[in-house]
């Protein structure tokens, strides 16, 4: 088999790819042999067709084809392992010569990595926020948690801001009422804001058992965008009351006895969750340092489905949540034009990225152990929810290894910079990022990676109580192991419900 490279661009190029017939006729007893099992003809068995018969009845033509199209994912992939290039994406193959008997050729153009080298990054030099607590985000923490244990009361008076009222309401378009907006006995924190605009000011002053109509736009659902005639009728009127901030408050919202036993724990998960952001962020600035130094084009189909990918996650997140694009460019305060051409560079940013670290994972010869890889499939189930061995199964079923080996090896290829980098506070002193990793696996007695900090974003507060259901960023989680998170629904809550109105 002869194969030339002709570069089209620094990004793609065309492989032509000449065969001798000879090599094809493995593919062309297979596609005898299957053909024979299809037609019949009188006196011959099913499979047991010859040759000449299957020419004359079928057509020699066919059986070619047939040939062809089995041989060519092999061809494709020995001329692209014999050139060494690395392919992104599918091919646009083309049969450019089928002699029978004698030569088989076609070319195939794809897109490729750019072909580069990673510069030296030692000395490289990053800076991070101060890793500090302040007494205010301490008493925040506790606020939260205090909040939590908040009781409700009956309240025999008109509503007011900072009342949870249960309410009913109605929603209607000429008359008709819609169905996906209306709902009854929701309960709703008034002054929230957190619903219809417009149902705050019409709650504050009514009394349970009376009513109000108001106009206001609907935000989701069949007629989202379209206004609406909303009618509010309370129910009943209810006070939070907080519990007092003392001893027995501690004991009741956590396994310490005083509040400054809870007060220092509070502090010390703050302080955890601000090293492990010490950390995110010196990997993300080390990774932007490196790609500074490197300068290399990028194909515009990969960017392109890149750009694709964040689109349909964004939408796919606010349909979950009831929200539409407009809602989420409003909450925002941007443009389509500026929303667009920030998901492009974001885009651009991430296949750079990509790239720079497959290339590093190249250079340093690095690879991935089995064990390494159970770890991260294992990581990525408890983010998800889901059982690891239901996660692994889907990776297995769906061919989608090789994209958790790449995600692994593009972290290990991360690591190795940060290790060469110099991390520094805005207070201007250096932190030994090993040190911190060491310190955080040493708290909780079980290995802490700085990928999952993301994790670490509830109140701290709450781990008091029970440990923190953890989050998974949808952009950094492999798109297989979100798909296997899909199959686990969760429940709505009252206020997911009440987005449709």
């Amino acid at each position: 088999m002869k194969t030339d490279v002709e570069e089209l661009t620094p990004t793609r190029v065309k492989l032509t790819v000449e065969v001798p017939f000879d090599e094809l006729k493995p593919n062309l007893d297979k596609a005898y042999k299957e053909i024979s099992q299809q037609v019949r003809i009188k006196g011959f068995r099913p499979g047991k067709v010859p040759a000449p018969l299957i020419d004359k009845y079928v057509g020699r033509g066919a059986v070619l084809q047939e040939a062809v199209n089995d041989a060519l994912p092999e061809l494709y992939g020995r001329a692209v392992e014999e050139t060494e290039i690395f392919v992104l994406g599918q091919p646009d193959v083309e049969v450019t010569e089928l002699d029978d008997g004698n030569q088989f050729a076609f070319t195939a153009e794809v897109d490729i990595r750019p072909k580069f080298e990673v510069p030296d990054y030692d000395g490289l030099e990053v800076v991070v926020d101060d890793a500090e607590v302040t007494d205010e985000q301490v008493e925040e923490t506790v606020g939260n948690l205090r909040e939590r244990f908040a009781s409700l009361t009956t309240a025999e008076r008109p509503v007011e801001e900072g009342d949870f009222a249960t309410v009913d309401l109605v929603a209607r378009i000429d008359g008709e009422e819609v169905e996906d907006a209306s709902t009854s006995g929701y309960s709703y924190e008034v002054g929230s804001g957190s619903t219809i605009e417009g149902l705050d000011e019409a709650l504050t002053g009514l009394s349970a058992g009376e009513e109000k109509t108001f106009t206001s736009t609907l935000a989701g659902g069949e007629h989202a965008g379209e206004e609406a005639e909303i009618t509010v009728t309370v129910q009943s009127v209810k006070v939070k009351n907080l519990p007092d901030l003392d001893d027995e408050f501690a004991q009741l919202a956590s396994e310490f006895d005083t509040l400054d036993e809870l007060r220092g724990d509070v502090r010390t998960r703050l302080g955890r969750q601000v090293r492990l952001q010490q950390l995110s962020d010196a990997r993300d600035k080390a990774l932007e340092a490196l790609l500074e130094k490197v300068d290399i084009p990028l194909p515009d189909k990969v960017v392109e489905e890149e750009v694709g990918r964040r689109n349909q996650q964004l939408d796919q997140q606010l349909q979950m949540a009831g929200l539409t694009r407009a809602d989420y460019l409003k909450d925002e305060e941007k443009t389509e034009e500026e929303f667009e051409a920030e998901v492009a560079d974001a885009a651009r940013l991430a296949v750079k990225g990509g790239f720079v670290l497959d290339q590093l994972a190249v250079q340093e010869e690095l690879g991935v152990e089995n064990e390494e890889l159970s770890e991260y499939v294992v990581s990525q189930a408890m983010q998800m929810g889901v059982q690891p061995q239901q996660l692994a199964e889907y990776l297995t079923q769906n061919n989608q290894l090789p994209a958790i080996v790449s995600e692994v090896l593009r972290s290990k290829a991360l690591n190795l910079v940060v290790e060469h980098v110099t991390v520094k506070d805005e207070s201007g002193n250096e932190i030994d990022v090993d040190a911190v990793q060491r310190e955080l696996n040493g708290e909780t007695g079980e290995t802490v990676t700085v990928e999952e900090d993301a994790a670490e974003t509830g109140d701290a507060a709450e781990t008091a109580e029970a440990p923190a259901a953890e989050e998974t960023s949808a952009q950094e989680a492999p798109a297989a192991a979100e798909a296997a998170a899909e199959e686990a629904p969760a429940d709505k809550t009252d206020d997911e419900e009440k987005k449709d109105a």
